[in-house]
């Protein structure tokens, strides 16, 4: 293999990293990794899991965030009660002090909550998601829609079980 195979492979790398790893900003907030899970025919509520970091010396808030996909969209969290269940709630906003970083993710903590979707949710689909932030503003985003791993590990678990 020559150096120039070996430049054009390298740059094909980085293009392809860089695409994967869908990034955006908002001022000093790094908005990392949108996603949201595939969901069946009928259901009308879905949730959307990103990275928010705030590279600044000032804190900030995501305030809102909404998405032509549905009729509206919530922040919500999720914590465990004292009799170990599972609560989920709106929340208004999701405070953002200096060099913190939240990670969203299905089960626990925060999430961005699509009600009244208006299609199901289908693996490859990229649904914009607008979020707004307290001083860096709105910012667009596509959230790339991931097949739903907990999902097929029931279907797997179940179709095990018929053997």
């Amino acid at each position: 293999m020559n150096l120039r195979s070996l430049s054009f492979i390298s740059a094909g790398l980085l293009i392809c990293g860089s695409a994967l790893a869908h990034e955006y900003r908002a001022g000093d907030i790094l908005i990392a990794h949108p996603y949201a899970r595939t969901t069946m025919p009928g259901q009308t509520s879905g949730g959307a899991y990103l990275t928010l970091e705030n590279k600044g010396k000032q804190a900030d808030a995501l305030i809102s965030a909404q998405s032509p996909a549905a009729q509206s969209v919530e922040i919500h969290s999720m914590s465990m009660t004292t009799d170990n269940v599972m609560r989920m709630r709106e929340v208004g906003s999701i405070e953002l002090k200096p060099q913190d970083k939240i990670v969203m993710q299905p089960g626990s903590g925060y999430h961005i909550m699509l009600l009244g979707l208006k299609a199901p949710l289908k693996a490859g689909d990229k649904l914009p998601l607008t979020l707004t932030f307290k001083k860096a503003g709105k910012v667009e985003t596509s959230i790339l829609v991931e097949e739903n791993k907990a999902k097929n590990t029931e279907t797997k678990q179940e179709e095990h079980q018929h053997h």
